[in-house]
């Protein structure tokens, strides 16, 4: 058998069987079968993607069965492998293999860990029937997938009503995007008349410049396709506009975030933009429409990473800001330097994210970064990994000697930007070096709070009950009932197990050496070899993007050193000076560190409408037209008739004889009238 049917069919078959079996399999069981089938996964697909790399494997597709055959639409399910899908594969079967692993620690003492490995491992199998996909069928399908596997693992603690509501809030916020994606596929199958991927994307140069009837209106063809099917990519890479579900989804575990932001949900966007880079390149529109979505999200979500002090929150704002620059690459056309971005940020990101769970493993599940401090001399290999998270991050590197991954990927977009010599590429550039100032300033912000400084465990709410109780909860933290002079008030944080330290080791390796290793295959001048075909790889772009102006290189090194700076004087040197700063610009402050009010805005434009509208359709509706004419008209007509019925049932011999007088009569008058 084809080794894409077992890295595809193995997560599925260990959900199923895990998430039927249960408690009745067990723990072990279950957590053994479901890492062990994603170790098997990540492994043969690094042999996929090693064979694209050394081999220069050629594309294949893999079929599996037939799906549908209606009139003239029929496609089959089958898997496409190429250069592309190896790039995924590699990223999405890695990453949640360890996060399998690592949740074997975090979510150790969880009661329902069966069901929570079983939710992983169905997450994982979308993303892989996603970007395996031969036809935007499939594709919509691990699409949808993915959707439904996130509210799962969003809302697992259900009983918490936040985490209910972030799970709702992230499926309802898609279903808008999704409907984007749809038209889309609806569209371009009524262009094309199908929805095989490669047949499409050999077909849609020809469709430059035509027009379609859409809305009462002609549009250009290519452009209004591609619009609509990136709605669908904003929605599930949280670009401006449809990114408010994204920082809510950290209501989940803290393996959910890594695994959601990291390597599946949010990346589909940018893959599918990737995928179908031929036929955006048909629209200058669409393209520039991608370009400045990109950048604006980038910068917007740039800034409110600046103000947060929940540390997966910060990280969540920094992943919807690093899913702007892909898509500033893609609507430049260098979606080999999105896809470069999107593979780095994988490890760094999912390092990043499964560090302040170890973080929040050793702080009792506090997560405010205002009571953390000092926490390198106990945790220090933890903090040595987010230290590697927060260079690549930060992408700290020396022009044309080496630097971290995201050195490496973030630089080529923000050249490639450059070189695109267009407006929207200009804005994208420029857009690109401010967030990467803020992206500094946030991330060493959150290093500098959480293990540097005095311990201000004492002020946490958590720690404190932790302590009083002598509790040693789903953290295993321990707190011991003697005081310190430090104000721990006796709290001792302490490393995580191995089955954490391990994946953060693995990642680690990642965010140092992936950016140098595989630079090459991704953006050089000859990397058109590599992809072979599988995106628009434009050589003249790449070529332009090496040769541009010094001070372009070095600026994202200068503003790395200035974010650093600002971070280290209001954070180490002088610790009062942020919140004087706050106050001095305290209506910005206040604007940014609230969303920019989206969540406010979206809910008196929406969310209370829709309630006002529901309940008047509920009172005038339900209850006073279709209850009070259907099921209570009709209990009313029967209680009515049932009375005066009752009323005829005297029980006297003669009531019943006149009774049956007046009909025999009735009767007789009947017969002689007609």
């Amino acid at each position: 058998m084809d080794p894409i049917l077992f890295i595809v069919f193995l997560p599925l078959l260990a959900a199923i069987i895990g998430g039927l079996g249960n408690r009745m399999l067990g723990n072990t069981v279950v957590k053994s079968l479901t890492t062990g089938a994603l170790f098997i996964a990540c492994a043969l697909s690094w042999k996929i993607f090693l064979g694209f790399l050394m081999h220069g494997a050629e594309p294949q597709v893999v079929p599996v069965l037939q799906w549908v055959q209606s009139g003239s639409l029929s496609f089959d399910w089958a898997f496409r492998v190429d250069t592309l899908t190896a790039v995924m594969l590699v990223v999405v079967t890695t990453v949640s293999a360890l996060v399998h692993l690592y949740s074997w620690g975090y979510m150790a003492e969880d009661p329902d860990q069966p069901r929570f490995f079983a939710y992983l491992s169905l997450f994982t199998f979308a993303m892989l029937m996603l970007v395996t996909a031969d036809n935007l069928v499939q594709m919509f399908f691990g699409w949808e997938g993915v959707g439904l596997a996130s509210y799962l693992l969003i809302g697992f603690w259900f009983r918490k009503p936040s985490a209910s509501a972030a799970a709702i809030k992230a499926f309802v916020v898609n279903r808008v995007g999704d409907l984007g994606f749809m038209l889309g596929i609806f569209g371009t199958f009524l262009v094309f008349n199908t929805v095989s991927i490669p047949e499409i994307l050999v077909r849609a140069p020809a469709m430059a410049g035509s027009t379609i009837h859409f809305l009462g209106t002609q549009w250009d063809t290519m452009t209004i396709l591609c619009i609509l099917l990136f709605i669908g990519a904003m929605g599930k890479s949280a670009q401006l506009g449809l990114h408010t579900w994204l920082p809510d989804a950290m209501e989940g575990p803290t393996p959910v975030s890594a695994l959601i932001h990291a390597a599946t949900m949010v990346t589909a966007g940018v893959f599918m933009v990737c995928r179908l880079s031929p036929m955006f390149q048909t629209s200058p529109v669409a393209m520039d429409v991608v370009t400045y979505v990109g950048a604006a999200t980038l910068f917007f979500a740039a800034t409110i990473g600046t103000t947060q002090w929940d540390i997966k929150r910060v990280i969540a704002y920094s992943t919807c800001s690093q899913l702007g620059y892909m898509f500033v690459a893609a609507g430049v056309g260098a979606p080999g330097a999105a896809m470069f971005h999107l593979f780095t940020h994988a490890f760094f990101k999912a390092l990043l994210f499964l560090g302040a769970g170890s973080v929040i493993h050793a702080m009792h599940h506090e997560q405010d970064m205002r009571y953390y401090g000092g926490l390198r001399k106990h945790i220090p290999l933890t903090y040595w990994a987010m230290m590697m998270g927060t260079l690549a991050i930060t992408g700290v590197g020396i022009v044309d000697v080496a630097g971290f991954a995201g050195f490496y990927s973030k630089d080529s977009i923000l050249e490639a930007a450059y070189a695109s010599a267009s407006q929207s590429g200009r804005f994208g550039f420029w857009m690109g070096i401010t967030a990467a100032l803020l992206t500094s300033f946030y991330s060493w912000r959150l290093v500098f709070l959480t293990f540097f400084g005095k311990p201000r465990w004492a002020q946490s709410e958590h720690i404190q009950h932790a302590v009083h109780d002598d509790h040693h909860g789903h953290d295993h933290a321990h707190a011991h009932g003697h005081g310190h002079d430090d104000g721990t008030a006796g709290y001792h944080p302490h490393e995580s197990p191995l089955n954490m330290l391990i994946p953060l080791g693995v990642l680690s390796l990642g965010a140092v050496f992936a950016g140098m290793i595989f630079s090459h295959a991704f953006i050089s001048d000859g990397a058109g070899e590599f992809w072979r075909g599988s995106i628009a790889f434009g050589e003249h772009l790449i070529h332009e993007m090496h040769a541009v102006p010094g001070w372009v290189k070095w600026a994202p090194f200068g503003v790395m050193i200035t974010g650093l700076a600002v971070a280290i004087y209001g954070y180490v040197l002088n610790p009062g000076f942020p919140a004087r700063f706050a106050a001095a610009i305290k209506p910005l402050y206040t604007f940014v560190y609230n969303k920019w009010f989206f969540d406010e805005l979206y809910d008196r434009i929406f969310v209370r409408p829709a309630f006002w509208l529901g309940d008047k359709f509920w009172k005038l509706g339900d209850i006073g037209l279709i209850d009070r004419f259907g099921p209570n008209g009709s209990a009313w007509v029967v209680a009515q008739g049932s009375r005066f019925a009752s009323k005829l049932q005297t029980g006297f011999l003669y009531s019943y004889a006149l009774v049956m007088l007046v009909g025999l009569t009735a009767a007789i008058t009947w017969v002689l009238v007609h």
